[in-house]
């Protein structure tokens, strides 16, 4: 499927009450079993992602990239390629003048070595293992320079950051995408869930943020409409319990991190009456999604 046929597929599902969105940067095959030692997830707590942590002031301005870990992770290090989720707090390290921030907000995702963030961020947040928290002083010509940015952070200015690491997820590949054969089912009536493979990492619950990989198939032909598996970058969204497609909220709880599901949709639970013309799903038609869960948290 092409990248417009994708981008149609998360606008569509945005549409019907999901936050969803393509972490990385803006801009399919055998099957592929995801173990927690690939994924490293660390469980979140909601009382300690809302206290933003104080930054340390260096005794200097630091004219090289300066590494300090608060505290160790566990899992696999976060590596070149990798996707890694995040909360962050960011100050002048002159004055402790903070910029930036979101700690009381969503996480912020990055795919590492992509040159999406500062330089002294694609290097310092190698390394970081999910659960871990890290102090990073940066110097002016590893973050924004000459130029500043904004009025916030003056020219020549060393920063600091203190970050938490979420969850690490490896690139992914998209000739690990699935080959799925005779999909078709008979009318649903209500939600039907087959699990391929059993996960072994995290368990997804009602609000949590997955990561995941989504292929979308008519229910009674059991056609191929769309993959997400050609986009480099990961899927993310948050399992709304008041979202319009509750097939897929309804339908993702109690899956494990390494899972691959079939979600069997009834049209009620999917896009209803007027089906999906972008997908190519026609009126009153079932809906059925291959889910594989990357993290979930």
């Amino acid at each position: 499927m092409s990248q417009r046929s994708v981008r149609h597929f998360l606008a569509s599902l945005a549409v019907a009450g999901l936050t969803l969105t393509a972490c990385g940067e803006d801009d399919s095959s055998s099957d592929v079993s995801v173990t927690e030692s690939e994924i490293s997830l660390v469980p979140s707590d909601p009382a300690d992602e809302s206290k933003e942590p104080d930054v340390v002031l260096p005794a200097e301005t630091p004219t090289e990239l300066v590494i300090t870990d608060i505290t160790d992770g566990e899992g696999d290090a976060a590596a070149e390629g990798d996707t890694v989720f995040v909360f962050y707090v960011g100050v002048l390290s002159a004055d402790g003048s903070r910029f930036d921030g979101n700690f009381d907000g969503e996480p912020f995702a990055v795919t590492l070595g992509q040159g999406a963030v500062i330089e002294g961020w694609d290097q310092g947040l190698l390394g970081m293992k999910a659960g871990g928290r890290r102090q990073l002083d940066i110097p002016a010509e590893l973050a924004y320079g000459e130029a500043g940015s904004g009025d916030a952070i003056p020219p020549n200015s060393a920063i600091s950051f203190v970050v938490d690491m979420l969850a690490i997820v490896p690139a992914i590949d998209p000739a690990d995408e699935p080959e799925l054969n005779s999909l078709q089912t008979p009318s649903l009536t209500k939600l039907e869930i087959e699990d391929l493979v059993i996960g072994d990492g995290a368990e997804a619950e009602a609000g949590s943020t997955v990561v995941v990989q989504i292929i979308a198939f008519r229910g009674d032909t059991g056609e191929k409409l769309v993959s997400t598996w050609g986009d480099p970058s990961p899927v993310t969204f948050t399992l709304v319990t008041d979202g319009s497609l509750p097939g897929i909220v309804d339908g993702l709880p109690g899956m494990k991190v390494g899972g691959r599901r079939i979600l069997n949709i009834p049209y009620e639970d999917a896009f209803g009456d007027q089906g999906n013309t972008e997908l190519g799903l026609p009126e009153k038609t079932d809906l059925i999604l291959v889910v594989d869960l990357f993290a979930a948290f």
